[in-house]
């Protein structure tokens, strides 16, 4: 079980801040009102006495099972940064076969088609793929899993995987799936989550039966982590982007702090925690919150 406090999220952020600070990227001013600020907030009850809340960690099947009715409606943030992005990668390649890997309700799977390709959805989440089979009637959907996709050797030209390897142990083994089924000369195009994202606390809600807290299983693969796993199946670095913060997040998080401390249900953390401290929380998130790669096969 994970155990989470708002206290300790709350002071986290304020020590990512100083840890910047201590770096040379602010002044004495912005050091003090964070000292300031963590007084405050260990000696406020609503915090310091809180019980904080006990949460599972389960499967990426269960989380996004019960994602996929909302998951297009929600706003997401990352879409506006990532669809760009790999847009940049897919209009320097032929039009060819696609494999859309673990393309949920296929979000991607509808600008390829767009884009002309021949495409091949693949999921490991049934109500996900229903979505994703209505909204995009032209691909070819099927029930699988990243490590074992069923999809034949050498027959596609491009292997788009988005929003889903953070949610993967081990990146070796699907990055040799993924070897295994383009063509030589094809392209494995990767865009994921930071493990400085997934390391600030954004991590899918994947809630119990009765709504008992749960998060989505998510590991924190670094560049590194990445690189090998594709050198070691036989993929070639073409491009690594890591797109900026979308500005929306940024001016969110320069409002003024409140008057009174409302930390918001479970559910909602640590999103309705961040604007408690808009200072610090500007500081600890302007990081780069995806990587997107584009690997080549030899």
């Amino acid at each position: 079980m994970v155990y989470q406090h708002p206290l300790a999220y709350v002071l986290g952020l304020e020590g990512l801040a100083l840890l910047r600070s201590w770096g040379g990227d602010f002044d004495r001013e912005f050091v003090l009102e964070r000292i300031a600020e963590v007084r405050r907030f260990v000696n406020d009850p609503a915090l310091a006495d809180h019980p904080g809340v006990e949460v599972a960690q389960r499967d990426a099947v269960i989380g996004y099972e019960t994602w996929a009715a909302t998951y297009d409606e929600e706003p997401n943030g990352l879409f506006a940064i990532d669809e760009p992005a790999v847009d940049a990668i897919l209009e320097t390649l032929s039009v060819g076969d696609a494999l859309d890997a673990a393309c949920g309700t296929g979000r991607f799977s509808a600008r390829l088609t767009a884009r002309g390709y021949r495409v091949i959805g693949v999921d490991s989440s049934p109500a996900m793929l229903e979505v994703a089979r209505a909204k995009v009637p032209e691909a070819d959907f099927h029930l699988g899993a990243l490590d074992a996709l069923p999809v034949a050797d050498e027959s596609v030209d491009l292997v788009l995987c988005a929003l889903a390897l953070s949610h993967v142990p081990d990146l070796a083994t699907v990055m040799t799936e993924f070897a295994r089924v383009v063509r030589p000369g094809g392209h494995v195009v990767i865009d994921d989550v930071s493990h400085e994202t997934v390391f600030r606390g954004s991590v899918p809600k994947a809630l119990g039966p009765n709504g008992e807290p749960g998060l989505t299983r998510s590991y924190r693969h670094t560049p590194g982590d990445f690189l090998r796993a594709a050198l070691g199946a036989g993929l070639e670095v073409r491009r690594c982007d890591e797109p900026a913060l979308d500005t929306s997040v940024s001016r969110m998080q320069e409002a003024p702090p409140p008057d009174t401390i409302e930390l918001g249900p479970w559910q909602n953390w640590p999103w309705t925690l961040m604007p408690l401290i808009p200072a610090a929380a500007k500081a600890a998130w302007t990081i780069p919150p995806l990587i997107i790669w584009d690997f080549e096969r030899s």
